[in-house]
């Protein structure tokens, strides 16, 4: 993990990017592995840590009708979660998780290491947002360090798409200054 830690903390530098966490099932451990790497205060903004639905609506604006509808272990609630903490704060991306790290399930029929992450970022004036939903196995705590791993191994994916996906929008013409089109 130190090495991709690093790779991370080299990418949020360089494209200016200031994070914000959201966490349930983590409890904060994304935050707190991004804030080992030495100056991680120029790129980590501030983390939630929102264990309860209430947290989750009180904090992060999450909607109770999003977490009846969906559950609390869902992309929707999720997605909610990382642009809530994106409106409330100074950061211009989010990440966050929730989910059941074990022993049992609390959250109705999901099975024991399902994790709902959402990664949203500041783009062109709009909130862009991705999410994914993953099965980790182990006991509580190896769920819980294999989702932060996840998170963060994320961010610099997700990211990368908003860019690329500027360039395959960019108009042919803007490629080249010699007036020929783009390949």
């Amino acid at each position: 993990m130190n090495h991709t830690l690093e790779s991370i903390a080299r990418y949020l530098e360089e494209k200016r990017l200031k994070m914000v966490t959201a966490e349930s099932c983590t409890a904060g451990m994304i935050a707190s592995t991004l804030a080992d790497i030495p100056g991680s205060g120029s790129w980590l903004d501030c983390a939630f840590v929102t264990y309860s639905a209430e947290a989750k609506t009180r904090h992060l604006n999450v909607k109770p009708e999003t977490i009846e509808r969906f559950n609390l272990t869902s992309e929707e609630v999720a997605r909610e979660m990382a642009e809530g903490a994106l409106r409330i704060t100074r950061a211009n991306g989010a990440v966050s998780t929730t989910g059941v790290a074990g022993p049992s399930s609390g959250d109705g029929d999901i099975p024991v290491g399902t994790v709902c992450f959402a990664w949203s970022f500041e783009h062109r004036g709009g909130v862009m947002t991705f999410s994914e939903t993953r099965r980790f196995n182990g006991d509580r705590n190896e769920v819980r360090s294999a989702s932060t791993e996840y998170a963060i191994s994320r961010i610099w994916h997700y990211h990368n798409e908003l860019e690329t996906r500027d360039l395959e929008t960019r108009k042919p013409e803007e490629g080249k200054r010699d007036g020929t089109a783009a390949a």
